[in-house]
């Protein structure tokens, strides 16, 4: 498996635009949770540029990138497969959303882990989070912004 940028700097512009073989299952991911199907492709944009066999230096996997221990929480057995491992990060961002209550600090969680937010009360002081965060609302606001 090839590494890959997880905030998508020098991304092509096309990584606003999910891959239409995907679009479906992330529409229903997101909607399953409650989601704007938007925010969740913004999320997997930034965490793997739609690549299902994305695989981090740190050890997370798939389109949403999902750590093996958070994977089998959430019930996901096979997290290369697109449409469990989109299950499985639209469940984790919904949990986030509301246990933090601002899609800010529900973001810092998903990529530092729930624990890093409650110790800084807020998005932590870690340049790889502050960056996601911003990567995705980036992306995210360009997505509200279309026609």
């Amino acid at each position: 498996l090839r590494p890959f940028d997880p905030f998508g700097f020098g991304a092509s512009p096309r990584a606003i635009s999910s891959p239409t073989h995907l679009k479906s299952l992330i529409e229903s991911a997101a909607l399953r949770e409650g989601l704007d199907p938007d925010l969740l492709d913004s999320l997997v944009a930034a965490e793997s540029g739609y690549d299902p066999a994305a695989r981090s230096r740190a050890g997370a996997l798939g389109l949403t990138q999902l750590m093996p221990s958070t994977a089998t929480a959430l019930g996901v057995a096979q997290p290369f497969d697109p449409e469990q491992n989109l299950s499985g990060g639209a469940k984790y961002l919904s949990q986030m959303l509301q246990k933090f209550g601002s899609l800010e600090k529900a973001l810092a969680a998903y990529n530092a882990g729930p624990g890093a937010v409650e110790r800084h009360g807020g998005i932590p002081p870690y340049a790889e989070t502050q960056a996601y965060v911003r990567r995705v609302m980036s992306l995210y606001n360009a997505k509200k912004e279309r026609p």
